[in-house]
């Protein structure tokens, strides 16, 4: 079966901002999202690359769009399932007022609990990113082969989830992941288990120094912005 590529989207206004975007429009790439994007392509360089599938959200397109520049031959997917979480009545709000909210600590410590205002639950989000990947598998292996290799270019909490998904990791435990921005996943899948190969790789390791605030225990939702 296939090899899938995940990538998250490049640095976001959002991002910067401690926004958390959901499906809000007009979410697009900061300066240093679009170099991480111009970067991109370069780093995939050697993999022979069957396919590549995109949330429909703004930041998704253009992380992918210089990947796409430099392979004429392919054309994109777009699939609203590894589209972002719907945080509903949340979508828009500054994360730090968030943190207030009791929904918070559901969010972090028992997310198949979670069900955001107007939006939609965790366990949702999930269930339909992974009943894309199951369905974007059978594909690919059907028109290129089984060793084919395709990318997708998705948000945080989704490749999270895929990413326990494919662990077998109760999503409870997502939260205990971590993905910057324009980082690449790498899951194989075979007949009996998928092999995570890569997890939010992003050839930098500065995000790993020390800061002058001490990093929160919580989880970034819908993932940070990476190193400063």
């Amino acid at each position: 079966m296939p090899t899938l590529i995940l990538v998250r989207h490049g640095r976001s206004t959002a991002n910067t901002e401690g926004v958390l975007a959901g499906w809000t429009p007009g979410v697009a790439l900061d300066e240093r999202g679009a170099a991480q994007a111009a970067a991109l392509p370069g780093r995939l360089a050697g993999l022979p690359i069957a396919e590549v599938v995109t949330s429909p959200l703004q930041r998704c397109q253009e992380t992918i769009a210089p990947l796409l520049d430099s392979r004429p031959g392919l054309v994109p997917h777009t699939d609203e399932r590894i589209g972002e979480c719907d945080y509903g009545d949340w979508s828009g709000r500054k994360l730090a007022e968030l943190n207030d909210e009791p929904l918070m600590q559901v969010v972090q410590a028992h997310p198949t609990a979670a069900a955001f205002p107007g939006g939609e639950s965790m366990r949702a989000m999930q269930h339909r990113a992974a009943e894309a990947v199951r369905e974007w598998n059978t594909r690919v292996e059907r028109d290129h082969g089984g060793d084919a290799v395709y990318v997708m270019c998705s948000h945080g909490d989704i490749i999270k989830s895929l990413v326990a998904d494919a662990l077998g990791l109760h999503l409870d435990l997502f939260q205990r992941i971590s993905v910057e921005p324009c980082s690449i996943t790498a899951i194989r899948y075979t007949r009996l288990r998928p092999f995570l190969v890569r997890l939010g790789d992003t050839g930098d390791f500065s995000s790993l120094a020390p800061r002058e605030e001490p990093p929160s225990g919580d989880a970034t939702v819908g993932g940070g912005a990476g190193a400063p």
